[in-house]
């Protein structure tokens, strides 16, 4: 009777359309009182332990960085830059569409800001150059989802601390598999626009991307080649892109319409001209730090009640329960992978990622430990199979921005998407059959 309590609890306040925060924190509060026989006070003592981690303040740096980035001049000139090198190939524009997008998702991780920042400059110029609409849509919105597998990510950062499973050993396990699914979009990029004419390689214009885009293209070799040899942890490289964001687009890149300072100006006044033709000023930083923030209002008390949660579920030993009790009744780990990949499947196409992490993670983390995989493994698997629920309705983040970015019907985002959502379940297939995919960097 208690658990249908719960349940009905639970189902009445979605009814009622209440937020998933506060549902998750009423059914907390239920098994507190009612399960554990335990205080409402233990769970703001959670709470609190929750939030006292150091790897915590990489979200919201990681965040904010991705927010400047976006709102300044590194994806365009990110853009430019592939654009330079792939344009003598058939569907060269195309495979600097996903090409950005990687790079881009190696300095924000994070989805939705990836296809946005990116998507803004891309999808117009896809269209202009004759790409079809369908095409353009899907690949923007389906080159978007590296955001959160390409390292830093933020999924990953959640899964890391829901899981304590080492962040850093997650971000090098990302790079495998976010490279083959950043081959594997630009592959077939290529194949479906292989008709389409080339554009002649210009030297003098590589060079001027190149010049342009050095800086953009340098923070993801700073950040990883820093985490990979240990100088610094993921919280300070969150600090790092933080910090590089802000000087380079408040000191160093320009407005496109910026124009030079006066002939006549002296030093002061060249020195005033400069900064205030830069990319970044103080005003457009604090409505920057404003939207990260009621980002952060939604994610950080979603954590620390998911935390709480999964304290009070590790106490009563109920994962535990669950393992020994599959394990029990099922003998191929084949058939319980396949079971907890089509649960992480369904819970991508109806509940957002952040969400399905912390609900999810801790529980299904052990079972995948009990029939051998590794944890770093698992948590690649699961960001993998929640990734392609950002393609899927009804949730589905990225086909919602996608609709209302580019302004067309939610039916041809469906649509677009399609031919990208077969490639990614055969990528999936390859990272689950094949461990070293994610985990040749830490071996």
């Amino acid at each position: 009777m208690v658990w249908l309590g719960m349940l009905a609890l639970a189902l009445g306040m979605l009814v009622l359309r209440q937020s998933l925060v506060l549902v998750l924190a009423m059914v907390t509060v239920y098994i507190h009182v009612f399960v554990a026989d335990g205080k409402v006070e233990y769970m703001i003592q959670d709470f609190w332990f929750a939030a006292d981690r150091e790897v915590l303040l990489s979200i919201p740096l990681f965040m904010l960085a991705g927010n400047v980035m976006s709102r300044g001049s590194i994806a365009r000139r990110l853009v430019n830059f592939m654009s330079a090198f792939t344009s003598p190939i058939p569907g060269g524009l195309a495979v600097a569409a996903v090409l950005s997008c990687a790079a881009f998702a190696a300095i924000n991780g994070s989805s939705i800001v990836t296809m946005l920042a990116i998507g803004s400059i891309m999808y117009p110029a896809l269209t202009a150059s004759g790409y079809s609409e369908k095409f353009a849509v899907g690949a923007i919105a389906s080159a978007g989802t590296l955001g959160i597998i390409i390292p830093p990510s933020i999924p990953l950062i959640l899964y890391g601390i829901m899981t304590d499973v080492n962040i850093a050993h997650l971000f090098l396990a990302g790079v495998g598999p976010g490279l083959l699914l950043m081959g594997m979009f630009a592959g077939y990029s290529f194949w479906v626009n292989r008709k389409m004419p080339r554009v002649p390689f210009s030297a003098s214009g590589a060079w001027r991307a190149t010049l342009g885009g050095i800086l953009a293209i340098a923070l993801p070799v700073i950040m990883m080649g820093g985490i990979y040899t240990g100088r610094f942890s993921p919280t300070e490289a969150g600090a790092v892109a933080l910090a590089y964001a802000l000087v380079i687009e408040f000191f160093v890149h320009a407005r496109a319409d910026a124009a030079p300072a006066p002939a006549g100006a002296g030093p002061v006044g060249r020195l005033k001209h400069h900064l205030v033709t830069r990319e970044m000023n103080l005003r457009l930083l604090g409505t920057v730090v404003l939207e990260t923030s009621r980002l952060l209002a939604i994610l950080l008390p979603l954590l620390c009640i998911a935390s709480s949660l999964n304290t009070i579920l590790d106490h009563s030993g109920a994962p535990k329960q669950m393992v020994q009790h599959l394990i029990g009744n099922i003998d191929s780990p084949w058939v319980i992978m396949l079971g907890i990949n089509l649960l992480l499947l369904v819970a991508g196409c109806v509940m957002d990622v952040g969400s399905a992490i912390l609900i999810f993670a801790p529980l299904l983390k052990p079972l995948a430990e009990s029939i051998g995989v590794d944890g770093v493994h698992f948590g690649i698997i699961m960001i993998a199979n929640l990734e392609i629920g950002y393609l899927t309705p009804p949730v589905g983040l990225n086909l919602i921005v996608a609709m209302a970015a580019f302004k067309v019907s939610f039916g041809t985002v469906i649509r677009s998407v399609q031919p990208f959502i077969a490639l990614m379940a055969a990528w999936l297939v390859l990272v689950i059959v094949y461990p070293s995919i994610s985990l040749f960097l830490l071996r």
